[in-house]
């Protein structure tokens, strides 16, 4: 095996395995259309995607028309968001993404991780304000949508990861460019000032949608709400982490703060998407498994008297919090020393994973979308 990865590489043996994964998925698709496609790709994977982009709750295989739901409708359904089932796949497809970033950043030769770890967080908030733009797209009236099919899906979950992933990788190759050819301080300036502009643009965008269209709001409390919430506890968390526990997050330092921090942004703005929405006359439902998951335990846990007053989701940002300090817990310094680029990668992908949702429920809430 290390004579195959001797004569061809690492980064070319993941191209030939990855390429040979999808042409063998494509030729099952293309010999098995029923139990394969319709029944796989489309119902877990496509269907989704297509039901977000036409604003429908449940879309229909309906013989390929992929009409709404219905009594007359036939086939398979789907839903908005994410299933236990397209999480089986999508875990497997991120992991293999995440190796092929490793050896990406190999070849470029970074050594500055952590500086890259912080030049790629607006990128972060990027992801999650792009994604609220197709829910401003899906909140036109059909026929009138700025973005359609096929396109509109590169701005829908989980595509767009891989939308702003390949961004931030023009990005993170101009700013190396640069870095080297002495144009700037550190590759990181550029990056953080790509990634800002990028979210101030699309902040803008969003702002022009919601003074010209009247299916939209502005609340801006929302966003005060969350982010100083999140902030508060960070800090809260942070110092008694620091207090009880200082070897913690001695591997992480600052960056186990922003760990926290965007799980928190995630935490609070689902808890006032599902709980609190309806004080600004908006309703949202749970699109991931575990909110509707934990909502639904909390409600039939809870008498109903104490959900009434409390909401449901509450629990949501308790989880959110514990997952961030099991996550630096377990990225102590050792892992740092050994693995320096796997480990950055990790907590770059721990942050994105956290913040870009969150940004998206906090900014859709935000713009009344």
């Amino acid at each position: 095996m290390e004579a195959y990865v001797d004569r061809y590489g690492p980064g070319r043996l993941w191209v030939i395995g990855v390429g040979a994964a999808v042409l063998l998925i494509a030729l099952a698709a293309a010999v098995f259309p029923g139990p394969v496609y319709r029944d796989i790709i489309w119902q877990y994977y496509w269907g989704p995607v297509v039901a977000d982009a036409q604003n429908y709750a449940c879309i229909a295989w309906d013989g390929g028309a992929q009409n709404a739901c219905s009594a007359d409708t036939t086939g398979p359904e789907a839903s908005p968001g994410y299933t236990w089932q397209s999480y089986a796949g999508y875990i497997p497809i991120l992991i293999v993404m995440l190796l092929g970033i490793l050896i990406l950043l190999e070849r470029l030769a970074i050594d500055r991780y952590r500086a890259m770890f912080y030049g790629l967080f607006p990128f972060m908030l990027a992801g999650g304000a792009l994604r609220t733009v197709e829910d401003a797209n899906a909140s036109l009236p059909q026929g009138e949508l700025l973005i359609d099919l096929p396109w509109v899906a590169l701005l829908i979950s989980p595509f767009i990861y891989g939308t702003v992933f390949l961004i931030a990788l023009l990005a993170l190759l101009v700013s190396v460019w640069l870095d080297r050819n002495d144009s700037v301080s550190g590759f990181e300036y550029p990056l953080a000032g790509i990634g800002s502009v990028i979210l101030l643009a699309t902040l803008a965008f969003l702002g022009y949608f919601t003074v010209t269209q009247d299916q939209a709001s502005f609340h801006p409390a929302v966003s005060i709400i969350t982010l100083v919430g999140a902030t508060i506890v960070t800090a809260l968390t942070y110092v008694a982490i620091t207090k009880l526990a200082p070897d913690l997050h001695r591997g992480t330092g600052l960056m186990g703060a922003v760990v926290i921090w965007a799980h928190s942004v995630d935490g609070i703005a689902n808890v006032l998407g599902l709980d609190w929405a309806g004080l600004f006359g908006l309703s949202y439902e749970p699109k991931h498994p575990i909110n509707e998951f934990i909502v639904n335990a909390t409600g039939s846990i809870l008498p109903s008297s104490v959900v009434d007053v409390t909401g449901a989701a509450w629990p949501f940002l308790l989880v959110k919090v514990a997952a961030a300090v099991f996550i630096i817990w377990v990225f102590d310094e050792t892992i740092f020393e050994e693995s320096p680029r796997y480990a950055i990668l990790l907590m770059i992908t721990v942050v994105a994973v956290g913040l870009g949702p969150g940004t998206r429920d906090m900014l859709r809430a935000t713009f009344g979308i």
